[in-house]
């Protein structure tokens, strides 16, 4: 019989690995909870006629068993959970006592006062699963059950957990400035952190939120003595990790563009430390998004091709065969080429390159400090020292810098 009204609800997390689950009905309904049903290892029969594309693509797959027809008296039997979520009432009505006499439990899509079970607002962070029942508000059982995963992913609420004994490095990503355009995953590990070690194109104000016990190192400011700068970071994060230290190497963009991330990653693996990347939004293509310039467009570029302008184009430490890029007819994507547009923008329009190609540089692309000037390969040389663009900017070659002017907030 359903639960009295004014019973609360027992929670229970079902262990489902290797045990039959009857859901019938094939739509909506079921192509959110499947996911999570063969997530737990559940052996799954799926009854329904149709499906969506996305359930039936499981199907195809071989993570559920599919028998298309409707629901038939005996289809719930030995399963040990049911998801009755059929557009039929009166099948519903049937399954739904089919499981109460055989002691399934079963949840009803389409009346929960007559079900036995209700699915509450789940999420799950770094091995803790959160799940929320408020009685018969679903809205507010999510928003109570995000407040907490997200809590628990930025490191606001604390979920107290038996800290690893070994050296750990974590390099992290940390987008193109906006702190928002860290990912989760990242902005836990900082929360998590002893030392931070933190470039300067990093979003520094992710570092107001570290609690006061954090160290927070300017990798700028590192003494170098004898060492390049390179190396002594390298040295910095084997001291730290040796000392049994969480140490998180705060990065901007993505660690392994133009990021030296490897680098870092080699001198660890030298000397024994385990270490983790966290891949981060790469301002390659995030400031150009942020600036309304889409670096591939249908009809306009089917490429873009990203390239370091931290190095004249002739000179001998120059590893971009520029008049090879030239010759394509795509996006060109610059990182670290202020200083060098100039000599860029010429080597580009001696290869080929029209001089008219429109050209953007976005400079602290998705900071509140963000502004764009517009140029063509002829002018922008003179358009950096007018405008005194200064780094860091990402600058973008190509007929996608137009494409967006309509659509420009």
């Amino acid at each position: 019989m359903p639960e009295p009204a004014e019973h609360p609800a027992y929670p229970v997390g079902l262990r489902l690995s290797g045990r039959r689950v009857v859901v019938l009905g094939g739509g909506q309904v079921a192509q959110r909870r499947l996911p999570a049903l063969v997530a737990a290892g559940a052996l799954v029969t799926l009854v329904s006629p149709s499906a969506t594309p996305s359930v039936e693509a499981m199907a195809d797959a071989g993570e559920i068993t599919w028998l298309r027809r409707r629901y038939e008296d005996g289809d719930i039997g030995d399963a040990w959970y049911a998801l009755v979520a059929t557009s039929d009432p009166e099948a519903n009505e049937r399954a739904s006592a089919e499981a109460e006499r055989t002691k399934t439990w079963c949840v009803r899509s389409d009346d929960a006062e007559a079900a036995t079970a209700w699915t509450p607002a789940t999420g799950r962070s770094e091995g803790v699963t959160v799940a929320v029942l408020t009685g018969r508000d679903p809205r507010r059982s999510a928003a109570v059950r995000d407040a907490v995963v997200e809590g628990l992913r930025d490191g606001t609420l604390a979920a107290p957990h038996r800290r690893t004994r070994e050296p750990f490095v974590a390099l992290v990503g940390g987008g193109p400035g906006d702190p928002d355009l860290i990912t989760v995953r990242g902005r836990r590990l900082l929360a998590e952190a002893d030392v931070v070690i933190a470039d300067r194109l990093g979003p520094r104000d992710l570092l107001d939120e570290l609690p006061p016990h954090v160290e927070v190192i300017d990798a700028a400011k590192i003494p170098y003595g004898r060492f390049m700068a390179q190396e002594a970071i390298n040295n910095a994060l084997v001291e730290h990790a040796r000392a049994g230290r969480s140490v998180v190497r705060l990065k901007g963009g993505d660690p392994y563009v133009f990021g030296r991330g490897m680098e870092e990653a080699q001198a660890l693996a030298e000397a024994g430390i385990p270490c983790t990347v966290v891949p981060g939004i790469s301002s390659s293509i995030s400031v150009p998004s942020a600036a309304g310039i889409p670096v591939t467009h249908r009809g306009v570029a089917h490429e873009f091709t990203v390239v370091s302008g931290h190095v004249a184009p002739d000179d001998p430490r120059s590893l971009v065969d520029w008049a090879a890029l030239a010759r394509l007819t795509g996006t060109l994507v610059v990182l670290m080429g202020v200083d060098k547009i100039g000599a860029i923008a010429a080597a580009l329009v001696a290869h080929g390159r029209s001089p008219e190609t429109r050209v953007a540089l976005v400079q602290e692309g998705t900071t509140a400090a963000q502004r764009r000037v517009d140029a063509t390969l002829g002018t922008v040389a003179e358009a950096v020292r007018a405008h005194e663009v200064r780094p860091p900017a990402v600058i973008v070659i190509g007929d996608v810098v137009g494409v967006g002017s309509s659509v420009r907030g």
